[in-house]
């Protein structure tokens, strides 16, 4: 049999695993015309609600899950995985086993500002459930949300995505729509807008511009799918008065007594005069609650992609039932909703072969993730910042809540404190389209607005809200895809379930009881295995030096994206964490005053696995260690300096990717370069130095060398 034809039965046995939405979406290939972005012609925006990325996919190979080894350094040595609760006790993370309980039904928990902030802890992350409950610790595996698990093999997951704030998802959904939560308007919002969550007059509403009205303004067609009588609060164009302008205007019948339609009808006759009802009217109206249920609303997202009218952006706002929120909606009801709308886009083979389908969450809710937040650095309460940023002063404002409420805001709003908005905690985030399938990991750092950017990337209309910390730190999504040569390779897993299966599993867990934490936690486990993973635009460095006694960190961004170092002083974890952000080509300095007795112990963390350990005593002074890339050899460059009158015996030992060690006599005054190979491993590397004489000292480097070429995801994780 020749290689080819294995090659092909292999890949149709492959696709043959996947649900059958899945199945038809891998089986069309990408418009192929340039080879570049503009090879996409309609760009679909699904929003879900309320999980994060643990919660969903700690257990998935190949991601920044539950094998991650360098997380939140914790008190007593835990695992940031033992969190704890009011009560004191610690608890664990938790499989929501949907064999024992009804782990489709798990209640959410609190999720508004003040909460998550004491949750999030300036990213102590310490105490989650103590502010949010028990369940926030519980997570679900591949037999729980089957469906998702295949989205990931199938296509491309991103595990560094975070939501927009440490916040509910008003405020959220407004960094999604409008690329700021009012700052843009020297304004600000944190909490949901209950009563902004229908349609109303348009005498009050938010004061600044949102991305649709961008898009209309520069001829590029867009759309909102919605049901007015059951889109869940989710639709943030509800609190713009231009769009609730539009709608007193439309040519309908009015509510004497309020002057305007809650639930306006959507006429397309009306797009030439009153283009902005598209965003606030009843785009996809049912003929009846039972009909609706039934599917009617995919059915008539359906009907516009056969017709050819599917514009060039198109927002899927999703009724509460199926937008997995904890209470009203379920994992395998979000998922069933989510195929559905997979299968009317697949469902006109030109259109999806040009289409690119983001589905993304808005917030957290309160269920736990382990990642640190890339947040601008956090206040200290006396006038001064948990760390820095290459940012002038004035470009950051926009990160923190010292704005006003915005205009008419109800009382729930609670009074500006200074605290950091965010980027807040992780979120599931897929990319599912023609040029980014293959079960492939992205893990740029990305938040709500980076959906924004890759609007803007593709038609060019700049969203002005977006604030520069934002856009340094974020990226645009581009390096999710394969637009050149796009991937076709398909690994082999799955698992669906039709509507009617999705509603009855539900129903079935309904009546099952709650699933309680363990008495006795054990630590959670992630699937072994790599999965591809993309380029990323990362070449980050830490050196270590003194100055006057004083333990100094250089942090160096060589790379072409802009990064936040967090750093965790392990004597003193109740303190607020400093987190640097670094743009590209520039760096920062910064100093801690050692322990009585000079020790020191700082923890760093980057993207994507990027450590490093620094370990000593003030006194050892004279021995340094600085780590380089060299790309086109696949290795790393360790510099050793000795600036003391005493040769030192140094060893240097593999802690992952094999059990290479090295010992190296370093003479007195002098400097050595030790080249260590990484091509095997996926160019992964992580190594100690320790030094004969010298207890405690110890210099960790661990992280991924970026060559410009995708690899592999991380081996050890």
């Amino acid at each position: 049999m020749s290689s080819s034809r294995r090659h092909f039965l292999q890949a149709a046995a492959a696709l043959a695993t996947f649900p059958p939405a899945i199945r038809r979406a891998l089986a069309i290939e990408a418009n192929n015309a340039t080879g570049t972005l503009t090879d996409v012609e309609h760009v679909v925006i699904l929003m879900q609600e309320n999980r994060s990325f643990d919660h969903y996919f700690g257990t998935l190979n190949g991601v920044r899950g539950f094998g991650d080894r360098f997380t939140v350094p914790q008190p007593e040595g835990r695992s940031v995985w033992q969190q704890t609760g009011k009560d004191g006790v610690l608890l664990s993370a938790y499989h929501l086993d949907g064999a024992k309980g009804n782990a489709q039904r798990a209640k959410g928990a609190p999720h508004t500002w003040v909460d998550s902030h004491n949750a999030w802890g300036d990213g102590r992350l310490q105490e989650w459930p103590r502010y949010k409950t028990a369940t926030s610790m519980g997570y679900l595996k591949e037999a729980e949300v089957p469906f998702q698990f295949a989205l990931a093999n199938a296509f491309t997951i991103c595990d560094a995505y975070h939501c927009a704030m440490h916040t509910g998802t008003h405020a959220n959904r407004s960094f999604h729509w409008t690329g700021t939560n009012g700052p843009a308007a020297n304004v600000a919002f944190v909490n949901n807008v209950d009563s902004w969550a229908e349609t109303g007059p348009s005498t009050r509403g938010f004061n600044w511009a949102s991305y649709p009205e961008r898009l209309q303004a520069a001829g590029v067609s867009w759309k909102v799918y919605q049901n007015i009588p059951n889109n869940y609060g989710c639709n943030p164009l509800l609190g713009h008065p231009p769009f609730l302008q539009a709608n007193e205007q439309a040519r309908q019948p009015t509510d004497t007594k309020r002057g305007y339609a809650e639930n306006a009808p959507y006429d397309s006759a009306e797009d030439a005069t009153n283009p902005l009802l598209k965003g606030i009217a009843n785009t996809l109206p049912a003929a009846s609650e039972e009909a609706f249920d039934g599917g009617q609303f995919v059915d008539a997202f359906a009907q516009d992609v056969k017709a050819g009218r599917l514009p060039q952006v198109s927002w899927v706002i999703p009724p509460d039932v199926y937008s997995e929120h904890p209470g009203p909606s379920s994992p395998v009801q979000g998922a069933w909703f989510i195929s559905a709308v997979l299968d009317a886009l697949t469902a006109v083979p030109e259109v999806w072969s040009k289409t690119v389908f983001l589905v993304n969450f808005d917030e957290n809710d309160g269920f736990f993730d382990h990642m640190p937040s890339p947040s601008a650095p956090s206040p200290n309460g006396d006038g001064s910042f948990a760390g820095k940023t290459t940012l002038p002063a004035a470009d950051l404002a926009a990160e923190y809540y010292t704005q006003a409420p915005c205009p008419g805001m109800p009382v729930e709003q609670p009074a500006p404190d200074g605290r950091v908005f965010g980027p807040g905690m992780r979120v599931p985030m897929y990319v599912i389209s023609p040029w980014s399938k293959g079960g492939w990991v992205n893990s740029q750092v990305f938040d709500h607005t980076s959906v924004l950017r890759f609007l803007e990337a593709r038609f060019g209309v700049p969203e002005t809200n977006i604030s520069p910390f934002r856009r340094a730190v974020c990226g645009d999504l581009t390096s999710a895809f394969n637009f050149a040569k796009p991937n076709s390779a398909v690994p082999p897993l799955g698992g669906a379930l039709n509507k009617a299966q999705a509603d009855a599993l539900r129903a079935a867990q309904q009546v099952l009881p709650r699933i309680a934490p363990p008495k006795k936690g054990s630590a959670p486990r992630q699937a072994s295995g790599v999965r591809p993973s993309r380029a990323l635009p990362y070449e980050l460095a830490v050196v270590a030096g003194f100055d006057e006694g004083r333990m100094r960190l250089d942090f160096v961004n060589t790379g072409s994206q802009a990064a936040v170092f967090h750093v965790y002083d392990k004597h003193h974890l109740g303190n607020a964490p400093r987190r640097y952000m670094v743009e590209a080509g520039k760096q920062l300095s910064d100093a801690w005053k050692p322990l009585a007795d000079g020790a020191y112990d700082l923890w760093v963390l980057g993207p994507n696995g990027f450590h490093r350990h620094f370990v000593g005593n003030a006194a050892q002074v004279d021995l340094e260690a600085r780590l380089r890339y060299d790309k086109a050899g696949r290795q790393i460059e360790i510099l050793l300096r000795n600036d003391g009158n005493t040769e030192r015996r140094l060893s240097l030992t593999a802690n992952a990717y094999g059990k290479s060690s090295r010992s190296i006599i370093l003479a007195a005054q002098s400097n050595q370069l030790v080249l260590w190979p990484v091509a095997a491993s996926g160019n992964w590397y992580d190594l100690s130095m320790s030094v004969d004489g010298m207890p405690g000292f110890v210099r960790r480097f661990a992280g991924r060398m970026e060559t410009g070429a995708d690899s592999i995801s991380d081996p050890q994780a």
